[in-house]
Protein backbone atom coordinates (compact mmCIF):
# COMPACT_ATOMS: atom_id res chain seq x y z
CA UNK A 1 0.00 0.00 0.00
CA UNK A 2 2.81 2.43 0.89
CA UNK A 3 4.58 1.72 -2.38
CA UNK A 4 1.39 2.29 -4.34
CA UNK A 5 0.69 5.63 -2.65
CA UNK A 6 4.27 6.75 -3.15
CA UNK A 7 4.14 5.82 -6.82
CA UNK A 8 0.88 7.76 -7.24
CA UNK A 9 2.37 10.82 -5.57
CA UNK A 10 5.46 10.72 -7.81
CA UNK A 11 3.19 10.40 -10.84
CA UNK A 12 1.24 13.47 -9.78
CA UNK A 13 4.40 15.55 -9.39
CA UNK A 14 5.63 14.48 -12.81
CA UNK A 15 2.21 15.17 -14.26
CA UNK A 16 2.14 18.76 -13.07
CA UNK A 17 5.69 19.37 -14.27
CA UNK A 18 4.63 18.34 -17.77
CA UNK A 19 1.48 20.46 -17.54
CA UNK A 20 3.51 23.46 -16.41
CA UNK A 21 5.80 23.13 -19.41
CA UNK A 22 2.95 23.05 -21.92
CA UNK A 23 0.08 25.38 -22.74
CA UNK A 24 -1.27 27.42 -19.85
CA UNK A 25 -4.89 26.68 -18.99
CA UNK A 26 -6.80 28.80 -16.51
CA UNK A 27 -8.76 25.74 -15.41
CA UNK A 28 -5.87 23.66 -14.04
CA UNK A 29 -6.73 22.84 -10.44
CA UNK A 30 -10.33 24.03 -10.71
CA UNK A 31 -12.94 22.00 -8.85
CA UNK A 32 -16.42 21.24 -10.12
CA UNK A 33 -19.34 18.85 -9.98
CA UNK A 34 -21.40 16.59 -12.22
CA UNK A 35 -25.17 16.34 -12.37
CA UNK A 36 -27.92 13.92 -13.35
CA UNK A 37 -31.68 14.23 -12.83
CA UNK A 38 -31.14 13.53 -9.12
CA UNK A 39 -29.62 17.00 -8.79
CA UNK A 40 -32.91 18.62 -9.80
CA UNK A 41 -33.91 20.98 -12.58
CA UNK A 42 -31.16 23.50 -11.81
CA UNK A 43 -28.39 21.40 -10.26
CA UNK A 44 -26.42 22.37 -7.18
CA UNK A 45 -22.84 23.45 -6.60
CA UNK A 46 -21.00 22.60 -3.42
CA UNK A 47 -18.80 25.66 -2.92
CA UNK A 48 -18.30 29.20 -4.16
CA UNK A 49 -15.01 28.19 -5.81
CA UNK A 50 -16.62 25.53 -8.05
CA UNK A 51 -16.02 26.44 -11.67
CA UNK A 52 -17.63 23.76 -13.83
CA UNK A 53 -20.26 21.06 -14.10
CA UNK A 54 -20.76 18.08 -16.40
CA UNK A 55 -24.48 17.41 -16.88
CA UNK A 56 -26.06 14.16 -18.09
CA UNK A 57 -28.11 14.52 -21.27
CA UNK A 58 -29.39 10.94 -21.11
CA UNK A 59 -28.10 7.53 -22.02
CA UNK A 60 -28.54 4.02 -23.27
CA UNK A 61 -29.02 0.90 -21.21
CA UNK A 62 -28.14 -1.79 -23.72
CA UNK A 63 -30.32 -0.17 -26.38
CA UNK A 64 -33.06 1.34 -24.20
CA UNK A 65 -32.87 5.12 -23.95
CA UNK A 66 -33.54 7.28 -20.90
CA UNK A 67 -33.43 11.02 -21.58
CA UNK A 68 -32.71 13.48 -18.76
CA UNK A 69 -35.48 16.10 -18.65
CA UNK A 70 -33.23 18.21 -16.39
CA UNK A 71 -30.37 18.57 -18.89
CA UNK A 72 -31.27 21.86 -20.59
CA UNK A 73 -32.20 23.69 -17.39
CA UNK A 74 -29.06 22.43 -15.65
CA UNK A 75 -26.88 23.71 -18.50
CA UNK A 76 -28.64 27.08 -18.44
CA UNK A 77 -28.31 27.22 -14.64
CA UNK A 78 -24.55 26.66 -14.77
CA UNK A 79 -24.08 29.30 -17.47
CA UNK A 80 -26.27 31.72 -15.49
CA UNK A 81 -23.92 31.38 -12.54
CA UNK A 82 -20.84 32.02 -14.66
CA UNK A 83 -19.71 28.37 -14.60
CA UNK A 84 -18.47 26.18 -17.46
CA UNK A 85 -21.07 23.59 -18.49
CA UNK A 86 -20.19 20.30 -20.19
CA UNK A 87 -22.10 17.11 -21.10
CA UNK A 88 -21.96 13.38 -20.43
CA UNK A 89 -23.84 10.41 -21.85
CA UNK A 90 -24.64 7.24 -19.91
CA UNK A 91 -22.94 4.76 -22.28
CA UNK A 92 -24.00 1.24 -21.35
CA UNK A 93 -23.26 -0.20 -24.78
CA UNK A 94 -21.22 -3.25 -23.77
CA UNK A 95 -19.16 -4.20 -26.80
CA UNK A 96 -21.81 -3.27 -29.37
CA UNK A 97 -20.99 -0.58 -31.91
CA UNK A 98 -24.57 -0.91 -33.17
CA UNK A 99 -25.94 0.18 -29.77
CA UNK A 100 -23.23 2.85 -29.57
CA UNK A 101 -24.26 4.23 -32.97
CA UNK A 102 -27.90 4.45 -31.91
CA UNK A 103 -26.93 6.32 -28.74
CA UNK A 104 -24.72 8.83 -30.53
CA UNK A 105 -27.30 9.32 -33.30
CA UNK A 106 -29.83 10.19 -30.61
CA UNK A 107 -27.80 12.44 -28.32
CA UNK A 108 -25.15 14.26 -30.35
CA UNK A 109 -27.73 16.45 -32.15
CA UNK A 110 -29.22 17.40 -28.74
CA UNK A 111 -26.02 18.68 -27.08
CA UNK A 112 -26.64 22.12 -25.56
CA UNK A 113 -23.13 22.96 -24.36
CA UNK A 114 -20.81 24.94 -26.66
CA UNK A 115 -18.83 23.39 -29.49
CA UNK A 116 -15.48 22.07 -28.28
CA UNK A 117 -16.91 21.51 -24.77
CA UNK A 118 -16.53 18.08 -23.15
CA UNK A 119 -18.86 15.25 -24.10
CA UNK A 120 -17.93 12.32 -21.86
CA UNK A 121 -19.01 8.69 -22.26
CA UNK A 122 -19.92 7.16 -18.88
CA UNK A 123 -18.86 3.52 -19.15
CA UNK A 124 -19.23 1.98 -15.70
CA UNK A 125 -21.62 -0.95 -16.17
CA UNK A 126 -22.80 -3.46 -18.76
CA UNK A 127 -19.40 -4.35 -20.25
CA UNK A 128 -19.26 -7.44 -22.43
CA UNK A 129 -16.83 -10.27 -21.72
CA UNK A 130 -14.66 -9.24 -24.67
CA UNK A 131 -12.20 -6.48 -23.75
CA UNK A 132 -11.37 -5.51 -27.32
CA UNK A 133 -15.02 -5.26 -28.33
CA UNK A 134 -15.65 -2.97 -25.35
CA UNK A 135 -12.66 -0.84 -26.27
CA UNK A 136 -13.72 -0.62 -29.91
CA UNK A 137 -17.23 0.49 -28.90
CA UNK A 138 -15.76 3.22 -26.70
CA UNK A 139 -13.34 4.40 -29.38
CA UNK A 140 -16.17 4.44 -31.92
CA UNK A 141 -18.13 6.74 -29.62
CA UNK A 142 -15.21 9.05 -28.90
CA UNK A 143 -14.49 9.39 -32.61
CA UNK A 144 -18.12 10.34 -33.20
CA UNK A 145 -17.93 12.94 -30.42
CA UNK A 146 -14.78 14.45 -31.92
CA UNK A 147 -16.24 14.46 -35.43
CA UNK A 148 -19.26 16.35 -34.09
CA UNK A 149 -16.95 19.11 -32.84
CA UNK A 150 -16.72 18.29 -29.13
CA UNK A 151 -13.94 17.16 -26.78
CA UNK A 152 -14.32 13.42 -26.08
CA UNK A 153 -13.70 11.93 -22.63
CA UNK A 154 -14.07 8.48 -21.08
CA UNK A 155 -15.51 8.17 -17.54
CA UNK A 156 -15.27 5.16 -15.25
CA UNK A 157 -13.48 3.65 -12.25
CA UNK A 158 -9.94 2.30 -12.40
CA UNK A 159 -10.76 -1.32 -11.38
CA UNK A 160 -13.68 -1.51 -13.81
CA UNK A 161 -11.56 -0.04 -16.59
CA UNK A 162 -8.63 -2.40 -16.03
CA UNK A 163 -10.97 -5.39 -15.97
CA UNK A 164 -12.95 -4.53 -19.09
CA UNK A 165 -11.12 -2.02 -21.32
CA UNK A 166 -7.76 -1.68 -23.04
CA UNK A 167 -7.52 1.91 -21.84
CA UNK A 168 -4.04 2.56 -23.26
CA UNK A 169 -5.56 2.26 -26.73
CA UNK A 170 -7.93 5.04 -25.76
CA UNK A 171 -5.26 7.44 -24.52
CA UNK A 172 -3.02 6.63 -27.49
CA UNK A 173 -5.69 8.01 -29.81
CA UNK A 174 -7.12 10.54 -27.33
CA UNK A 175 -4.33 11.66 -24.96
CA UNK A 176 -5.36 12.90 -21.50
CA UNK A 177 -9.00 11.99 -22.11
CA UNK A 178 -9.75 10.00 -18.94
CA UNK A 179 -12.16 11.09 -16.21
CA UNK A 180 -11.63 8.57 -13.42
CA UNK A 181 -13.37 8.19 -10.05
CA UNK A 182 -11.76 6.96 -6.81
CA UNK A 183 -13.03 7.72 -3.30
CA UNK A 184 -11.14 7.16 -0.03
CA UNK A 185 -14.44 6.86 1.89
CA UNK A 186 -17.94 8.31 2.00
CA UNK A 187 -17.25 11.13 4.44
CA UNK A 188 -17.70 14.74 3.27
CA UNK A 189 -14.61 15.52 1.19
CA UNK A 190 -14.30 19.16 0.02
CA UNK A 191 -10.80 18.82 -1.50
CA UNK A 192 -9.01 15.99 -3.35
CA UNK A 193 -7.09 13.40 -1.35
CA UNK A 194 -4.24 12.55 -3.70
CA UNK A 195 -3.17 9.61 -1.53
CA UNK A 196 -6.05 7.83 -3.24
CA UNK A 197 -5.35 9.09 -6.74
CA UNK A 198 -6.02 6.28 -9.26
CA UNK A 199 -2.53 6.04 -10.74
CA UNK A 200 -3.13 5.67 -14.49
CA UNK A 201 -1.78 7.48 -17.51
CA UNK A 202 -4.01 9.97 -19.31
CA UNK A 203 -6.24 11.25 -16.46
CA UNK A 204 -7.47 14.82 -16.96
CA UNK A 205 -10.35 14.90 -14.47
CA UNK A 206 -10.25 13.16 -11.09
CA UNK A 207 -13.61 12.50 -9.42
CA UNK A 208 -12.43 12.34 -5.84
CA UNK A 209 -15.70 11.95 -3.92
CA UNK A 210 -19.41 11.28 -4.17
CA UNK A 211 -19.93 13.15 -0.87
CA UNK A 212 -18.58 16.57 -1.80
CA UNK A 213 -21.19 17.98 0.59
CA UNK A 214 -23.46 16.37 3.19
CA UNK A 215 -26.26 14.51 1.45
CA UNK A 216 -24.15 13.58 -1.58
CA UNK A 217 -22.70 15.37 -4.61
CA UNK A 218 -19.86 14.29 -6.91
CA UNK A 219 -16.71 16.42 -6.55
CA UNK A 220 -14.13 16.65 -9.36
CA UNK A 221 -10.83 18.39 -10.00
CA UNK A 222 -9.47 19.40 -13.42
CA UNK A 223 -5.81 18.34 -13.70
CA UNK A 224 -4.97 19.58 -17.19
CA UNK A 225 -7.28 22.48 -18.01
CA UNK A 226 -9.59 20.34 -20.14
CA UNK A 227 -12.70 22.02 -18.68
CA UNK A 228 -11.60 25.23 -20.45
CA UNK A 229 -12.59 23.52 -23.69
CA UNK A 230 -15.45 25.44 -25.26
CA UNK A 231 -14.81 28.38 -22.94
CA UNK A 232 -11.44 29.67 -24.10
CA UNK A 233 -10.88 33.25 -23.05
CA UNK A 234 -13.65 32.94 -20.48
CA UNK A 235 -16.43 32.91 -23.06
CA UNK A 236 -18.44 30.09 -24.57
CA UNK A 237 -17.31 29.27 -28.10
CA UNK A 238 -19.97 30.23 -30.65
CA UNK A 239 -21.58 26.88 -31.44
CA UNK A 240 -22.60 25.79 -34.93
CA UNK A 241 -25.76 24.21 -33.54
CA UNK A 242 -28.73 25.82 -31.82
CA UNK A 243 -28.07 25.90 -28.07
CA UNK A 244 -30.97 27.69 -26.38
CA UNK A 245 -29.89 26.44 -22.94
CA UNK A 246 -26.59 28.30 -23.22
CA UNK A 247 -28.39 31.40 -24.53
CA UNK A 248 -30.96 31.26 -21.71
CA UNK A 249 -28.17 30.92 -19.17
CA UNK A 250 -26.41 34.01 -20.53
CA UNK A 251 -29.67 35.97 -20.32
CA UNK A 252 -30.21 34.89 -16.71
CA UNK A 253 -26.63 35.80 -15.83
CA UNK A 254 -27.41 39.39 -16.84
CA UNK A 255 -30.47 39.72 -14.57
CA UNK A 256 -29.87 42.46 -11.98
CA UNK A 257 -31.27 42.45 -8.41
CA UNK A 258 -33.87 45.04 -9.47
CA UNK A 259 -35.02 42.69 -12.25
CA UNK A 260 -35.64 39.68 -9.98
CA UNK A 261 -39.35 38.83 -10.25
CA UNK A 262 -41.88 36.39 -8.83
CA UNK A 263 -41.73 33.03 -10.62
CA UNK A 264 -38.01 33.16 -11.34
CA UNK A 265 -35.75 30.37 -10.10
CA UNK A 266 -32.75 31.60 -8.12
CA UNK A 267 -29.91 30.34 -5.98
CA UNK A 268 -28.52 32.10 -2.92
CA UNK A 269 -24.99 33.35 -3.51
CA UNK A 270 -22.27 31.68 -1.45
CA UNK A 271 -21.16 35.17 -0.38
CA UNK A 272 -24.52 35.83 1.31
CA UNK A 273 -24.33 35.70 5.10
CA UNK A 274 -27.75 36.51 6.57
CA UNK A 275 -31.47 36.30 5.85
CA UNK A 276 -33.36 39.60 5.88
CA UNK A 277 -34.26 38.80 9.51
CA UNK A 278 -30.56 38.85 10.44
CA UNK A 279 -30.29 35.12 11.06
CA UNK A 280 -27.27 33.37 9.55
CA UNK A 281 -27.84 31.43 6.33
CA UNK A 282 -26.59 27.80 6.66
CA UNK A 283 -24.26 26.56 3.95
CA UNK A 284 -26.63 23.80 2.83
CA UNK A 285 -29.26 26.41 1.95
CA UNK A 286 -26.84 27.95 -0.57
CA UNK A 287 -26.41 24.62 -2.37
CA UNK A 288 -30.00 24.52 -3.67
CA UNK A 289 -32.32 26.47 -5.98
CA UNK A 290 -35.63 28.12 -5.12
CA UNK A 291 -38.65 29.72 -6.76
CA UNK A 292 -39.33 33.37 -5.92
CA UNK A 293 -42.79 33.43 -4.34
CA UNK A 294 -42.97 37.16 -3.62
CA UNK A 295 -40.92 40.30 -4.01
CA UNK A 296 -41.18 43.24 -1.64
CA UNK A 297 -38.84 46.18 -2.16
CA UNK A 298 -35.33 44.78 -2.26
CA UNK A 299 -36.29 41.44 -0.66
CA UNK A 300 -37.54 38.16 -2.13
CA UNK A 301 -39.45 35.31 -0.46
CA UNK A 302 -38.12 31.89 -1.46
CA UNK A 303 -40.11 28.64 -1.51
CA UNK A 304 -39.13 25.53 0.50
CA UNK A 305 -37.22 27.60 3.06
CA UNK A 306 -40.04 30.21 3.19
CA UNK A 307 -37.52 32.92 4.06
CA UNK A 308 -36.87 36.48 2.91
CA UNK A 309 -33.47 37.20 1.36
CA UNK A 310 -32.02 40.38 -0.10
CA UNK A 311 -32.43 40.43 -3.87
CA UNK A 312 -28.74 41.33 -4.16
CA UNK A 313 -27.89 38.04 -2.41
CA UNK A 314 -29.53 35.81 -5.06
CA UNK A 315 -28.53 34.85 -8.60
CA UNK A 316 -31.21 34.24 -11.22
CA UNK A 317 -31.03 30.79 -12.83
CA UNK A 318 -33.76 31.56 -15.37
CA UNK A 319 -35.72 34.57 -16.58
CA UNK A 320 -39.05 33.13 -15.50
CA UNK A 321 -39.90 32.24 -19.09
CA UNK A 322 -38.60 29.79 -21.67
CA UNK A 323 -36.10 28.21 -19.30
CA UNK A 324 -38.79 26.98 -16.90
CA UNK A 325 -39.96 23.39 -17.06
CA UNK A 326 -43.51 23.74 -18.33
CA UNK A 327 -44.73 20.41 -16.90
CA UNK A 328 -43.57 21.00 -13.34
CA UNK A 329 -46.39 21.01 -10.79
CA UNK A 330 -46.18 22.16 -7.17
CA UNK A 331 -48.00 21.29 -3.95
CA UNK A 332 -47.80 23.17 -0.66
CA UNK A 333 -47.84 20.59 2.14
CA UNK A 334 -50.90 20.80 4.39
CA UNK A 335 -51.27 19.46 7.92
CA UNK A 336 -51.78 15.69 7.75
CA UNK A 337 -50.25 15.28 4.27
CA UNK A 338 -47.95 12.35 3.55
CA UNK A 339 -45.58 12.05 0.63
CA UNK A 340 -47.51 9.00 -0.61
CA UNK A 341 -50.75 10.98 -0.64
CA UNK A 342 -49.14 13.86 -2.53
CA UNK A 343 -47.64 11.38 -5.02
CA UNK A 344 -51.02 9.74 -5.58
CA UNK A 345 -52.44 13.12 -6.58
CA UNK A 346 -50.10 13.21 -9.58
CA UNK A 347 -50.17 9.51 -10.40
CA UNK A 348 -46.58 8.88 -9.35
CA UNK A 349 -44.92 7.30 -6.28
CA UNK A 350 -43.29 8.70 -3.16
CA UNK A 351 -39.85 7.47 -4.24
CA UNK A 352 -40.00 9.67 -7.35
CA UNK A 353 -41.05 12.71 -5.32
CA UNK A 354 -38.26 12.03 -2.83
CA UNK A 355 -35.74 11.98 -5.69
CA UNK A 356 -37.05 15.09 -7.44
CA UNK A 357 -37.17 17.09 -4.20
CA UNK A 358 -33.90 15.76 -2.68
CA UNK A 359 -35.69 14.46 0.41
CA UNK A 360 -33.25 12.48 2.54
CA UNK A 361 -36.09 11.34 4.84
CA UNK A 362 -39.42 10.99 2.97
CA UNK A 363 -41.24 10.59 6.30
CA UNK A 364 -40.32 14.12 7.35
CA UNK A 365 -42.19 16.73 5.38
CA UNK A 366 -43.60 19.82 7.01
CA UNK A 367 -46.60 22.12 6.66
CA UNK A 368 -45.86 24.88 4.16
CA UNK A 369 -43.13 22.92 2.33
CA UNK A 370 -43.34 23.13 -1.45
CA UNK A 371 -43.18 19.74 -3.22
CA UNK A 372 -42.48 19.77 -6.96
CA UNK A 373 -43.19 17.09 -9.54
CA UNK A 374 -41.97 17.12 -13.13
CA UNK A 375 -44.30 14.90 -15.14
CA UNK A 376 -42.98 11.98 -17.13
CA UNK A 377 -40.42 10.86 -14.58
CA UNK A 378 -42.58 8.13 -13.07
CA UNK A 379 -42.76 6.32 -16.40
CA UNK A 380 -39.02 6.30 -16.83
CA UNK A 381 -37.47 2.88 -17.03
CA UNK A 382 -35.82 1.83 -13.78
CA UNK A 383 -32.02 1.94 -13.75
CA UNK A 384 -29.95 -0.86 -12.28
CA UNK A 385 -26.76 -1.04 -10.25
CA UNK A 386 -24.63 -4.16 -9.71
CA UNK A 387 -23.32 -4.46 -6.16
CA UNK A 388 -19.53 -4.56 -5.89
CA UNK A 389 -17.34 -6.01 -3.16
CA UNK A 390 -17.16 -3.58 -0.24
CA UNK A 391 -20.43 -1.83 -1.08
CA UNK A 392 -23.14 -1.12 1.45
CA UNK A 393 -26.59 0.40 0.90
CA UNK A 394 -25.54 3.74 2.34
CA UNK A 395 -22.56 4.13 0.00
CA UNK A 396 -24.62 2.93 -2.99
CA UNK A 397 -27.44 5.38 -2.22
CA UNK A 398 -24.92 8.23 -1.94
CA UNK A 399 -23.31 7.28 -5.24
CA UNK A 400 -26.64 7.00 -7.09
CA UNK A 401 -28.17 10.14 -5.61
CA UNK A 402 -31.02 8.29 -3.92
CA UNK A 403 -31.83 7.09 -0.38
CA UNK A 404 -31.38 3.83 1.53
CA UNK A 405 -35.14 3.78 2.14
CA UNK A 406 -35.83 4.01 -1.58
CA UNK A 407 -33.41 1.18 -2.40
CA UNK A 408 -34.94 -1.02 0.30
CA UNK A 409 -38.47 -0.34 -0.95
CA UNK A 410 -37.76 -0.72 -4.68
CA UNK A 411 -35.83 -3.97 -4.23
CA UNK A 412 -37.87 -5.67 -1.47
CA UNK A 413 -34.84 -5.87 0.82
CA UNK A 414 -35.82 -7.30 4.21
CA UNK A 415 -32.39 -6.79 5.83
CA UNK A 416 -30.52 -3.66 4.62
CA UNK A 417 -27.27 -5.07 6.06
CA UNK A 418 -27.43 -8.14 3.82
CA UNK A 419 -26.50 -7.40 0.22
CA UNK A 420 -23.96 -9.32 -1.84
CA UNK A 421 -21.48 -8.70 -4.65
CA UNK A 422 -23.15 -9.29 -8.02
CA UNK A 423 -26.65 -8.45 -6.74
CA UNK A 424 -28.65 -6.22 -9.11
CA UNK A 425 -30.48 -3.29 -7.51
CA UNK A 426 -33.16 -1.16 -9.16
CA UNK A 427 -33.14 2.57 -8.43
Amino acid sequence: MKKLIKKAAIGMVAFFVVAAGGPVFAAVGDQGVDWSKYNGDYGNFGYDHDKFTIAQIGGTYGGSFVDQATYSTQVASAIAQGKRAHTYIWYQVGGSQEVAKAALDRYLPKIQTPKNSIVALDYESGASGVKQANTDAILYGMRRVKAAGYTPMYYSYKPYTLANVNYKQIIKEFPNSLWIAAYPNYEVTPVPNYSFFPSMDGISVFQFTSTYVAGGLDGNVDLTGITDKGYEGGNATKPDTDTPATDDGKDANEVTPNEIQEGMTVTIKFSATNYSTGQAIPKWVKENSYKVLQKSGNKVLLDNIMSWVAASDVQALDTGGSNSTGNTQTHIVQSGDTLSAVASKWGTNWQELARQNSLSNPNMIYTGQVIRFTGGQSGTKSRTYTVRSGDNLSSIASRLGTTVQSLVSMNGISNPNLIYAGQTLNY
